[in-house]
């Protein structure tokens, strides 16, 4: 009842479509979707569909923003999703990516900052400050968000207890790995890393945004509509030195990958990537 309460008042091409359910009177209650026929990112990246290569840069690109596109549209409705993983972003054949699963989503009342109540989630994916302290926000998406950025350039498991001990969680890998300037020790070699430099810079940013999303507290994270910002903008203008240099922006302010980097917020890198220079304008968002 909470999927069909939620689900029958919103509407996003970047979402799973409630077609119906059965009668209440019935003595089971059955929800119809829209049928999506090409598994979930999770199959393509690590499980049954994975092969090397057959998830390009610019493909995972475009899983990292349409579905950070499907949860700025839930936040903005009052809804914030709990359980955003690799396993509920599905694929057609088109190979066009939908948010899935909203059984343990809630609507979010409009007059406060948070709400109390028990974790729910994935391990690996769970906002550690909402584990601790049991106070829900939209940020907790935004965490797990930034797993599956990780996931995205990592093409690793969320969770895998054959790692070291602390490197099981791929949270605290990522965060490690960027801190130590160790990233090219994380990244899928099939993504072209250590050969394409457009794509090593990409990584990079895309690393960055992940990091603060990260943030174990939530007030450091950015809004789910302030990540999308900065993926559309990368997706618009890509990354290339000669911009750069034309926008007047020092390696260290596109990316930071030293131990303990300071937080940038969001306003700080769309001023950064594209809102100097003229030829750059129209890529920036409201």
């Amino acid at each position: 009842m909470n999927e069909i309460e939620i689900l029958t008042r919103l509407r996003h091409p970047n979402l799973v479509s409630l077609y119906g359910c059965s009668s209440r009177h019935c003595r089971e209650l059955l929800l119809v979707y829209e049928y999506i026929s090409n598994g979930t990112v999770a199959d393509h990246l690590h499980g049954d569909c994975a092969k090397p290569g057959s998830l390009s840069w610019t493909t995972r690109m475009s899983i990292a923003f349409e579905t950070a596109s499907a949860l700025a549209y839930l936040h903005a409705s009052d809804v914030i999703h709990r359980d955003v993983k690799t396993n509920n972003i599905l694929l057609d054949d088109s190979f066009c990516f939908k948010v899935a699963d909203f059984g343990l989503s809630r609507l979010f009342p409009t007059d406060v900052t948070h709400v109390s109540t028990a974790p729910q989630g994935t391990p690996g994916y769970v906002d550690p400050e909402y584990h601790e302290c049991y106070q829900l926000t939209d940020k907790s998406d935004v965490y797990s968000f930034g797993v599956v950025l990780i996931e995205l350039i990592s093409s690793k498991l969320a969770v895998d207890i054959t790692r070291h001990c602390h490197e099981i969680n791929l949270s605290n890998m990522a965060i490690n790995k960027i801190q130590n300037q160790e990233l090219h020790e994380l990244v899928d070699p099939c993504l072209g890393f250590n050969s394409d430099y457009k794509v090593t810079e990409m990584i990079k940013v895309i690393a960055e945004l992940a990091f603060q999303c990260l943030q174990n507290e939530s007030d450091m994270r950015p809004s789910m509509k302030e990540v999308l910002e900065v993926l559309k903008e990368i997706s618009s203008v890509g990354y290339d030195r000669k911009v750069a240099d034309e926008m007047d922006i020092p390696t260290d302010d596109v990316v930071l990958l030293k131990s303990n980097p300071p937080t940038l917020s969001p306003n700080s890198w769309r001023q950064n990537w594209v809102n100097r220079g003229s030829t750059t304008s129209n890529a920036s968002c409201s």
